[in-house]
């Protein structure tokens, strides 16, 4: 998983503008605040995981140390 709980919606669209329509359907603001203080822990993991399915973010996809 590439995006994390302690990432801001802001700086996640900076990087993959391409996520924008998820935080829009999850009614997320496109704030600085970290996503863990912006949403409950229920919240959360669903949006977690559609953002990093939608980036093709996985475990297979991530580099030992990187």
């Amino acid at each position: 998983m590439v995006i994390q709980p302690n990432m801001s919606p802001r700086a996640i669209v900076k990087v993959w503008e391409e996520t924008r329509f998820i935080f829009d359907a999850y009614q997320v603001p496109l704030t600085e605040q970290p996503l863990e203080q912006l949403l409950s822990d229920t919240e959360l993991e669903p949006l977690l995981k559609r953002l990093n399915n939608h980036v093709n973010s996985s475990s297979m996809t991530c580099t030992e140390g990187g």
